[in-house]
């Protein structure tokens, strides 16, 4: 391809889920993950397992359906999930965003790739920030298309300033390429002359995270029933759950409808669907399998090879939500009633896996887990172990989100203590792909209990092993627990449910007298 031929399309983003709860989320964070300038965007993006948000390798390869085109990247940053992002460090990101893009001119359209529930140790929405920047730079006639996780928190700004915001429709989330090229397709239509015209509503509904499955439940119907909706008149339809760990006054359920050029299509598509999410409110409501019950569970499977396998999430540790990936509820308890069969995986500990490595494999030794210091939740716990194995954590995923992606987890190490088996990590990341196991030599399907710390992307990757019956949602305490009384929460929009039993909703004002075209 001609490096100036057909349209100059934009790509950039931040991707960060902030959980509130959680340390700041630091530069040397996303340097560790992935930041990645100019043409380094565009290498990336054509690796076989490319170490970037799946999107933009989607939106690229998309894009060349549609004739010559010019990517013009200009930064591509993301962060594990973790506490408010360093406002520094962001403000000197969009400072050099903003320098690209204007040197970049003239631009045909936008792409933006990222989460959506970024805060900063500074302000509640910096995703609106970073939107209204790049409408500054760009203008109003340059289309521009975003797309979210939907575990976003949507905010009027955001909404305003793109021409259309696509999230995802898969938790576990595997559609993440699909959205990509779902962007590509709407910049296209739009570049084409097409106007697109959003309504968006935001219910106040905050969820945990565990509620929004999209294999069935109601955040599942909400999606499910927004699909079933589309019309040649729709360009998309988002409906997006939330993190309510983010704690911020634009938490909630949030639909968004994009329109072909008629709002008013957009606002009664919306509309409907809001009310019928609002109406099924009570289903957001999960109880949680409890501690003593889920290690007696795993007592009685490890004794009896008749019994089906289980695997454990446990939900108040969540590397994916901000956890740190060190809570040792469930751990010594499944060590302390004499588990056995049972593999725990990953938990993070970058000196516990070091001492691993420098005493060898086949050692024996007292394992101190977060021996460098106690939190809250992060308590201490030491027993007798074994080095069954040593990896350097550098892995491909093969299934679920990490399908396809290159994983770095640091120097791993899989540590025996009797009847438990703990792969212990040195890089934090959420354990969602079999491959965390396997790197270690650990076989899944003889183990009788696995535990992983991931509250629900792991079962797009150990569906293999496990089918939904076999799948518990375990009550531990910890920065990602989803029974959210127990978070001291500050800026969410309150009454809110189900916080809030007796919250109430009012429909926009626009409900009574819709757009016109």
């Amino acid at each position: 391809m001609n490096a100036h031929s057909g349209r100059r399309i934009a790509l950039l983003g931040i991707i960060l889920e902030t959980n509130a709860f959680a340390p700041p989320t630091t530069e040397a964070d996303f340097r560790t993950l992935c930041y990645l300038e100019g043409d380094a965007m565009l290498a990336e993006a054509r690796k076989t397992a490319p170490a970037m948000p799946l999107e933009v390798p989607g939106f690229m390869r998309s894009m060349e359906r549609f004739g010559p085109w010019t990517p013009v990247p200009v930064i591509v940053t993301a962060a594990e999930p973790g506490g408010p992002i360093d406002h520094a460090f962001f403000t000197r990101v969009m400072a050099e965003m903003r320098e690209r893009l204007k040197a970049a001119a003239p631009l045909d359209a936008v792409y933006i790739v990222n989460h959506g529930a970024m805060t900063s140790t500074e302000e509640h929405d910096p995703d609106g920030a970073l939107y209204q920047m790049v409408r500054e730079v760009v203008g109003p006639g340059v289309p521009v298309v975003a797309t979210v996780d939907l575990h976003a928190n949507i905010s009027e700004r955001m909404v305003d300033s793109v021409d259309a915001l696509i999230s995802y429709r898969t938790n576990p989330h595997v559609d993440q390429a699909e959205r990509g090229a779902e962007a590509a397709e709407a910049l296209d239509w739009m570049l084409k002359g097409g106007k697109a015209r959003s309504a968006f509503i935001r219910l106040p509904i905050t969820p945990a995270s565990v509620t929004l499955l999209t294999a069935a439940g109601p955040y599942a119907d909400m999606i499910a029933e927004g699909q079933r909706r589309m019309t040649p008149d729709i360009l998309n339809v988002s409906v997006v759950g939330g993190f309510v760990f983010s704690d911020t006054p634009k938490n909630g359920i949030a639909v968004i409808v994009t329109a072909r050029g008629d709002k008013a299509k957009a606002q009664a598509l919306a509309l409907e669907l809001a009310r019928g999410g609002w109406k099924d409110r009570q289903r957001f409501i999960k109880t949680l399998t409890p501690l003593d019950e889920a290690v007696r569970l795993s007592v009685e499977t490890g004794s009896d090879r008749s019994r089906p396998a289980v695997i454990y999430s446990d939900a108040g540790d969540n590397p994916g939500g901000g956890g740190r990936g060190n809570t040792t509820w469930l751990l010594s308890a499944l060590h302390r009633a004499g588990a056995r069969g049972v593999l725990v995986g990953v938990f993070i500990d970058p000196e516990l896996a070091a001492e691993a490595h420098r005493l060898g494999k086949g050692a024996a030794f007292r394992a101190v887990f977060n021996r460098s210091g106690e939190t809250e939740f992060s308590k201490r716990f030491a027993a007798t172990a074994t080095v069954k194995a040593l990896s350097d954590g550098q892995c491909i995923g093969r299934r679920g989100i990490y399908a396809g992606r290159s994983i770095d987890l640091g120097p791993v190490a899989a540590l025996g203590l009797d009847g438990v088996t703990v792969v212990v990590g040195t890089r934090r990341k959420q354990c969602a792909d079999p491959i965390q196991f396997e790197c270690l030599g650990l076989d899944i399907a003889n183990a009788r209990t696995v535990v992983v710390k991931s509250r629900g992307h792991f079962r797009a990757g150990f569906d293999e092993f496990f089918r939904p019956e076999q799948v518990y949602e375990v009550d531990t305490a910890g920065l990602t627990s989803p029974v959210l009384d127990r978070i001291p929460f500050r800026h969410l929009p309150r009454p809110v449910f189900p916080l809030d039993k007796g919250a109430g909703w009012q429909e926009p004002a626009w409900a009574t007298n819709p757009a016109g075209a």
